[in-house]
């Protein structure tokens, strides 16, 4: 039951006002904690969608599989379809984004193994009910997903499958994101 997984880093980061994924958390970049979070003992392909020539070294130098987004101004929907072509046939795929530095291997590798215990099931990690990323697609929801337009992520497929979602409760810190330099900042904290 093969588990690909996406690593989505292709946004333009408009709010940050910078490379985010290029930002240092803790001594190591955004994009780094990011590759370090794959549970690379659990997953099958791993494909790294991302935007610059210094992100494929990144990710090659994982052992993953570079996907170089040329066009980010089309939308998260790319990078969906961009990931889901390099991973090949799979029994799922993990979407993980690029921008939550506290989120550990740990809570990467349960989330696999849980939608192991629930394959026919969409899973995704939450905090009090919340759900957060990353998040879990059976294969029968790719045509969905890449069907998805512009700045429409998976959310939209899961909110048209609620009844087949299952949370896998986590922290609520390792689900903080990245937005801007202050949401960074306020991290550095915690």
């Amino acid at each position: 039951m093969t588990v690909g997984c996406i690593v989505m880093a292709a946004g333009n980061a408009s709010r940050f006002g910078a490379d985010k994924l290029e930002a240092r958390f803790r001594g190591k970049s955004l994009l780094r904690r990011a590759l370090e979070a794959v549970p690379r003992d659990r997953t099958g392909p791993v494909a790294a969608v991302v935007r610059s020539p210094a992100a494929e070294r990144l990710a090659e130098e994982f052992g993953f599989l570079p996907v170089r987004n040329d066009r980010p101004d089309l939308g998260i929907s790319r990078t969906i379809r961009l990931g889901l072509d390099a991973l090949g046939p799979c029994a799922a795929a993990m979407f993980l984004v690029a921008d939550q530095p506290l989120l550990r291997r740990e809570t990467t590798a349960a989330a696999v193994d849980f939608y192991r215990a629930h394959p026919d099931r969409l899973v995704g990690v939450a905090h009090d009910g919340a759900r957060g990323n990353p998040c879990i697609f059976p294969a029968r929801f790719f045509p969905e997903l890449r069907q998805l337009q512009g700045d429409q992520g998976g959310g939209a497929v899961i909110r048209r499958h609620l009844d087949g979602l299952l949370l896998l409760e986590v922290p609520a810190w390792e689900l903080a994101d990245v937005d801007t330099v202050q949401a960074l900042e306020t991290l550095e904290g915690l």
